[in-house]
């Protein structure tokens, strides 16, 4: 598809475990990518389905978990994600890669999330938006998860 790389970054007052959790979950939350249902494993290999809705219409999102740090002090996961709303075959060419490390910080957790292979610096834009809007919602659960947030 593309060299463009979509960067996405937020600050969370909340401890790195409790981010990674939320990240690793199954589950949806209302504040997370609409709603969508995660279902993964979440091990080395495993698949991961994103399920839901987007502008009224049903998606079913998938990928792999291709690396991950979850020792005692979790901090990286890498995953593959196809969406077959991008109208692009389901081919591995068409997959981003999308890295989330999670670096702990005085006020808690800052989570930087970047997603490889889009076609357009336009499209890789576009693409960081929806992860911002992603990323306030995990900033938004962990920190009321935390006692920081109403």
């Amino acid at each position: 598809m593309g060299s463009y790389v979509a960067r996405a970054e937020i600050e969370v007052r909340a401890p790195r475990r409790a981010v990674w959790r939320l990240l690793t979950s199954n589950g949806s939350h209302p504040e997370i990518l609409g709603g969508a249902e995660i279902v993964s494993d979440w091990r080395l290999g495993s698949r991961i389905v994103w399920r839901g809705e987007w502008e009224g219409r049903s998606f079913e999102d998938h990928g792999r978990v291709v690396e991950l740090d979850d020792r005692a002090e979790p901090w990286r996961i890498v995953l593959t994600h196809y969406s077959p709303m991008s109208g692009q075959p389901d081919e591995p060419e068409n997959y981003h890669t999308l890295r989330f490390e999670l670096d702990e910080t005085p006020e808690g957790t800052l989570v930087t999330l970047d997603q490889d292979n889009n076609p357009t610096a336009e499209a890789a834009r576009h693409s960081s938006d929806n992860w911002d809007a992603m990323l306030r919602g995990v900033r938004t659960i962990a920190e009321r998860e935390a006692g920081y947030a109403p």
